[in-house]
């Protein structure tokens, strides 16, 4: 090619390129996406990896009033179907699922007969208040969920508020479920509690201040 044409060409290509990326353009500010970066956070996320979870991982977000999701997930799949969970917090999601999938699943078959085909839960975050106080609930850091009912692979559905004090094997199911779960979560609230709790199981990963123990009621 002769020397003018490439003197052209590389002119046109120089042309070409500062046309699409324009030196004068200030960069952008870099989007909220700063959940993760401490290290115990990291380690967690490589223990849902590790344990097989498929999951997103979530920009932090502030939605104001105190409320907000930080180092959160979402959960695509762990081998159980829920219903309605949303952002969550990492480690909630850790908690919720090894509960699932070690504690309940296993209960499913020794007191019910039959494999757990689903778990139904209300949600996960919500900017409200603990009922009754001006304390902000752990949903509204993403960091509880609320479990209402147990589907089986044979088609029965076992909801904590008919459960509880119903039929044997879905009243020990139940209360074996709740347990347990006090070995890995913050807070663990059913029935027993009160009756606002009459209808489902609040878990949440909020510290304890019983000397490391879960408060379980």
């Amino acid at each position: 090619m002769p020397i003018k044409a490439q003197f052209a060409l590389s002119l046109v290509s120089a042309l070409a390129l500062s046309a699409c990326i324009p030196f004068s353009k200030k960069p952008e500010a870099a989007p909220n996406n700063s959940a993760f970066s401490a290290p115990d956070a990291r380690l967690c996320l490589t223990g849902l990896e590790r344990a097989k979870i498929a999951f997103a991982a979530l920009p932090d977000k502030n939605y104001g009033g105190g409320c907000q999701a930080v180092n959160a997930v979402r959960l695509i799949d762990f081998g159980i179907p829920t219903s309605n969970l949303g952002p969550m917090t990492c480690s909630l999601a850790s908690g919720f699922t090894g509960w699932t999938r070690d504690i309940v699943r296993p209960a499913a078959r020794k007191y019910l007969g039959s494999d757990l085909a689903r778990v139904e839960t209300s949600g996960t975050y919500s900017c409200r208040r603990v009922s009754g106080t001006g304390n902000l609930s752990q949903h509204a850091s993403a960091n509880a969920v609320d479990v209402f009912a147990f589907v089986t692979k044979d088609g029965r559905r076992i909801t904590v508020l008919d459960g509880w004090n119903g039929k044997s094997g879905e009243a020990k199911f139940l209360r074996q479920i709740h347990a347990d779960a006090c070995a890995r979560f913050g807070t663990v609230l059913g029935p027993a509690y009160n009756a606002q709790h009459r209808n489902h199981f609040h878990l949440d990963m909020a510290p304890s201040r019983l000397g490391g123990k879960a408060f379980c009621r």
